[in-house]
């Protein structure tokens, strides 16, 4: 077995964390917190969610933005995917009759669509496959920026579409758990950005662990009000395959519309990452915000599934276009 082929599967396995994630539900599901054990993992929840963001805040730069803001069609195409094209794909999937698309499951589909861009995976695939990373961390890190504030506000608007909605408490909780940890990150980025950046890997198992907690109290949750008698083994591969589509239309709008609008093949990628990839570790925190305990779970099960095909795509993908930039007969 070649190298090149090796490295694809290792990229190709799933992710160790989201293995984590599927035995923190399995776990949810067997022992749901109850009673007073259930009252402390919500403000444990709550407490992590405003950590999560206060990091998000004390790591990204608005130097990097403004930096590679110069590149500005590359951006506007990124976020108007992220943003608009990518929150109605997600509002036609969750209008699809319910032997496909059980209701439980409707809101999380459209959540999805409203989420951002990762940074991470975004920023990391550009590199492999040798896109413009600059313009990848500029775009990831906007999107981001961006997503704390527009992400529930698409939420509100187009749940509110299909008879749903936000309540008045939910965006005093989006101000209170989300806005200010964030904006206290940014603001105290010149003191503790150093001291983060040099403990990144300890920072990630607080963001991981935060999210884990997340995902137990979600589903602890979501088992209570009965999530598995309302979501069968069928149902979920129905919507793994609805998350399949909505990647491929993604990823062929990403590169299509990058060709017509005659971007080079380094921006090619980076639209593509961009605007295909969504974020679990903003969604997770985020939703424990946004919706009740007991619907968390139907909303964050779409974004896992397709987190992981987003990452399993995407390390082809990228393999794909080191090839090309391997090949002394191409050009790029």
């Amino acid at each position: 077995m070649s190298g090149g082929l090796r490295g694809l599967l290792a990229r190709l396995r799933i992710d160790p964390y989201i293995l984590a994630i599927l035995a923190t539900v399995v776990i949810a599901s067997l022992l749901p917190a109850r009673g007073q054990a259930a009252d402390v993992v919500a403000v444990a929840t709550k407490i992590g969610v405003g950590l999560v963001f206060f990091l998000h805040g004390a790591k990204l730069s608005p130097q990097a933005v403004a930096a590679g803001i110069g590149h500005w069609r590359l951006h506007l195409v990124v976020l108007l995917t992220t943003f608009a094209l990518f929150p109605l794909t997600g509002l036609a999937a969750s209008a699809l009759p319910p032997w496909i698309v059980p209701a439980a499951l409707a809101p999380g589909l459209i959540y999805l669509g409203c989420l951002p861009s990762t940074i991470q995976s975004a920023v990391g695939f550009t590199a492999i496959a040798r896109g413009n990373v600059a313009a990848a961390v500029c775009g990831a890190s906007a999107s981001n920026l961006l997503g704390v504030l527009i992400t529930p506000l698409l939420v509100g608007v187009l749940l509110s579409a299909q008879g749903g909605g936000l309540s008045w408490g939910a965006f005093e909780a989006i101000l209170l758990q989300l806005l200010a940890p964030f904006l206290a990150g940014q603001a105290l980025r010149r003191w503790v950005g150093g001291f983060i950046q040099r403990h990144a890997k300890q920072a990630s198992l607080v963001d991981r662990g935060s999210i884990l907690l997340v995902v137990y109290n979600a589903f602890s949750g979501a088992v209570a009000v009965g999530i598995w008698s309302q979501v069968s083994f069928v149902d979920l591969l129905r919507l793994t395959l609805v998350c399949l589509v909505l990647l491929a239309l993604s990823t062929a709008w990403t590169v299509w519309i990058s060709r017509r609008m005659k971007f080079s093949t380094e921006d090619e990628i980076t639209v593509l990452f961009g605007g295909s990839n969504k974020s679990l570790a903003a969604g997770a925190p985020m939703a424990a915000v946004l919706f009740p305990v007991s619907t968390v779970g139907f909303v964050l099960l779409p974004i896992m599934l397709y987190h992981q095909f987003q990452l399993m795509a995407c390390a082809a993908i990228a393999s794909h276009y080191a090839k090309r930039a391997d090949s002394p007969l191409q050009t790029v």
